[in-house]
């Protein structure tokens, strides 16, 4: 459960032609001219009904294309990297380890609109949100639907990117908000190699 958790939070665009395309434009600039970012966030789960069922918070990191680096640390320790290669997700209290295939793991996910390559639009039909309180948002809806989630926004203010909902298959919404948000940090290379600690478990690859 915790894996699915994070990954939901992690793991999961033909532009589309609108008269106000404010959220499409914000993303196109997001993805042209943030190489690197590093930033706060906190994650709310709700369930079908709106009842939260989980909270989080901790760290981001990425690095284009598909390096990634998320640190959470309530409300237990856990880690997620993409090393460009492979993607390794650490749960800290069981400690054990999981490796899937980069390429296998990004796809018409969460992490390709953050992570991926200028191309993501070929993963996504993207639509224009309209702009609510000030935040420009974008609707992303996945092309191939194998994949978790039903639809994906994205919201922009003048400071950048501010936060992500994901809804899921099954009506479950995952809301991240970022705070402290850094466009183009200097990120030293090793924040996105993982060694799996001495006597964990690995499962996967």
């Amino acid at each position: 459960m915790r894996v699915a958790l994070v990954s939901s939070a992690l793991l999961y665009f033909s532009w589309a032609v609108a008269a106000q395309a404010g959220g499409i434009d914000r993303l196109r600039d997001f993805v042209e001219g943030a190489k690197s970012m590093r930033a706060q966030f906190s994650q709310t789960v709700l369930d079908r009904s709106g009842k939260t069922t989980g909270e989080s918070s901790g760290t981001m990191q990425f690095s284009r294309p598909g390096k990634f680096r998320w640190e959470y640390a309530k409300p237990y320790p856990q880690l997620i990297v993409g090393d460009g290669q492979k993607l390794w997700i650490w749960d800290q209290d069981l400690n054990q380890v999981t490796v899937k295939k980069l390429s296998d793991s990004l796809g018409s996910s969460p992490a390709a609109l953050l992570a991926g390559s200028n191309e993501i639009e070929k993963a996504f039909t993207l639509v224009d949100g309209g702009t609510n309180d000030g935040v420009e948002w974008l609707v992303a809806q996945p092309k191939d639907k194998d994949t978790t989630f039903e639809t994906i926004r994205m919201g922009f203010a003048d400071a950048g990117l501010r936060s992500m909902e994901l809804t899921d298959n099954f009506g479950q919404k995952t809301i991240i908000r970022f705070a402290k948000v850094e466009k183009n940090p200097k990120l030293a290379g090793d924040m996105f190699r993982f060694v799996p600690p001495k006597g964990a478990d690995v499962v996967g690859e």
